[in-house]
């Protein structure tokens, strides 16, 4: 006699009911992390920047046909007013703000001889400082326990990269400010991680100018252990779990997302 088949019971990661504020919530890793959230049961609020060439109703879209729900809040990270603005849009619309994804950035090529103080500045005031915001801004409204990922990134994180000194030292300097907020925050029971992706193809990778363009994805592509670069949707998940109760004892922690690049020995 065959056995009846059982159900499974279905998943519970702490997820469901949850309200996030996504900053770059129009594409690449933050529209497929609104996504991922959707399949697990949480709302997304987008941050997303009016002059981003992406549709942010797109990314509203996939989450909704995910069966998940997200409300869009124009924000430019480089105000503090803004960044207030889209966190209180949480409590507003939702009653509540549970998880901050600090995922908006910048990404300029620019040689040290050319590489001007207004330059440095802005890249610092949307990668690193803008990370601050998001952050400071989700902490006043945050009434219970919480989690905060920020988005850094191999360059900077890990590994230097030229023409690009000014992306590679806000990235780093997400790293100390998570570190040091994991401890600040952590007796108001509020988790913050970043994650550092290795080569994800985005919009942002895809950009011949100041990024490696799709040739040279694919070329470095062939350097990475798992054979291709990542996806935006392998990094959202990542952050998911890091915003889970999968993740519940986990703070101030660095996870690289990088399908073993950084662990290859040089060949």
């Amino acid at each position: 006699m065959t056995a009846p088949l059982v159900s499974a019971p279905a998943r519970d990661d702490g997820l469901v009911g949850k309200v996030a504020v996504i900053t770059g919530g129009a594409s690449g890793i933050g529209k497929a992390l609104a996504v991922a959230y959707a399949r697990a049961g949480a709302i997304s609020v987008l941050g997303h920047y009016p002059k981003d060439p992406h549709n942010v109703q797109q990314a509203i879209g996939e989450v909704e046909a995910a069966g998940g729900q997200a409300l869009a809040v124009e924000v430019d990270i480089r105000d503090p007013r803004q960044a207030d603005a889209l966190a209180q849009a949480a409590v507003d619309h939702y009653g509540r703000l549970d998880i901050a994804v600090a995922g908006a950035g910048i990404l300029r090529r620019a040689p040290l001889a050319e590489l001007s103080d207004q330059a440095w500045d802005d890249m610092l005031s949307v990668d690193l400082t803008g990370v601050l915001r998001t952050f400071r801004s989700a902490a006043r409204v945050m009434t219970g326990p919480g989690a905060m990922v920020a988005v850094s990134s191999i360059a900077g994180g890990v590994y230097g990269w030229d023409d690009h000194a000014h992306y590679a030292a806000a990235k780093s300097g997400v790293l100390g400010l998570c570190r040091s907020l994991a401890v600040e925050l952590a007796p108001r029971e509020i988790r913050v991680n970043c994650v550092i992706p290795g080569l994800i193809e985005s919009p942002q990778s895809l950009d011949p100018v100041n990024s490696l363009g799709p040739q040279g994805l694919a070329d470095a592509g062939r350097l990475i252990p798992w054979g291709r670069v990542g996806t935006a949707d392998e990094a959202a998940r990542t952050i998911r779990f890091l915003t889970s109760d999968d993740a519940a004892y986990v703070t101030g922690q660095q996870l690289i997302v990088d399908g073993g690049l950084t662990v290859r020995w040089p060949s």
